[in-house]
């Protein structure tokens, strides 16, 4: 599946969890175990010393992007129940030209 991609339109990420949540419940892993994606928290201070939060959504080994669901011609899990629609799943090819120019945003690929 090295030809599919997601984009990771983080800026809008509210650290909901709930891609974490599909994961688990697509591969019926128990809560609070590790899937294929996870939000990590960032946590830093601006100079002007207000408070700044950033949630990432990171994709781990075990992510196969829900093959089984692509090949139905679904979306991976994750995306299907994003809630900030901040996940992006296309082909690599199809991703570059989506890739937003004045907010903060990640390409994940799978090798």
């Amino acid at each position: 599946m090295s030809e599919y991609a997601m984009l990771i339109d983080y800026e809008y990420c509210s650290g909901c969890k709930t891609c974490e949540i599909a994961c688990n419940q697509e591969y019926n892993r128990e809560a609070g175990n590790l899937g294929g994606v996870e939000v990590q928290e960032f946590i830093h201070f601006l100079q002007s010393g207000r408070l700044y939060i950033t949630n990432i959504p990171h994709f781990t080994k075990a992510c196969v992007f829900c093959a089984g669901r692509v090949k139905k011609g679904l979306a991976p899990a994750c995306v299907q129940h994003c809630m900030a629609n901040v996940l992006i799943f296309d082909t690599l090819e199809n991703l570059k030209d989506k890739i937003p120019e004045n907010r903060k945003a990640l390409l994940w690929t799978k090798g």
